[in-house]
């Protein structure tokens, strides 16, 4: 049989109409399956969690059948309260279908702590510069002692405690400065 009378045949006609018939049949379920699993029509508005603590968040995004997962502590910020939600992903208002995660972003209870560098010799502008650019506050309480450097660091405090090179600190803790009056 040569595939010119193959494709005149009834058979391969037969053929054609059950793969076009098949086809459109796969077609159709595919369809009606992809509209029952994927909730195409579902619409979940997300709330806003913004300063809610971690269980407030997780009974509110129950009720909606939504689920979370927290994925970062972010930096301190001392306008909402400790470990509440300071960020979400996606952000209240959106619309989401059921069982979608919601990334969440703890505020943490503290700032972050600072390992206090050695100052000791260098000059009041170098130390302040230091200070403030790893995230302490220099105050402006100085104490002086009995030394031959005008303005060189002979020591740091913070309230009124002694502190030391490699002691930690909070973020945005004030710093006192101890400095050489310049007299022999």
């Amino acid at each position: 049989m040569s595939i010119l009378q193959f494709l005149k045949s009834k058979s391969f006609f037969k053929q054609i109409a059950i793969a076009i018939v098949g086809f459109v049949l796969l077609f159709f379920v595919l369809k009606f399956w992809l509209n029952v699993t994927t909730n195409h029509d579902q619409k979940i508005q997300v709330p806003d969690l913004h300063k809610l603590t971690i269980s407030e968040a997780q009974r509110k995004l129950n009720e909606l059948n939504l689920d979370f997962k927290v994925i970062d502590s972010a930096s301190y910020n001392p306008e909402y309260p400790k470990r509440s939600v300071i960020e979400q992903s996606p952000e209240g208002g959106e619309f989401v279908k059921e069982k979608r995660k919601i990334y969440l972003t703890l505020n943490p209870s503290k700032y972050r702590d600072i390992t206090i560098p050695d100052l000791n010799g260098r000059t009041k502008r170098q130390a302040e510069s230091e200070l403030q650019a790893i995230g302490f506050i220099v105050g402006t309480d100085y104490t002086y002692v009995r030394d031959i450097g005008l303005d060189v660091v002979r020591g740091l405090r913070h309230k009124g405690k002694i502190i030391n090179p490699n002691d930690k600190l909070p973020k945005n803790s004030i710093i006192e400065l101890v400095l050489g009056d310049g007299n022999r």
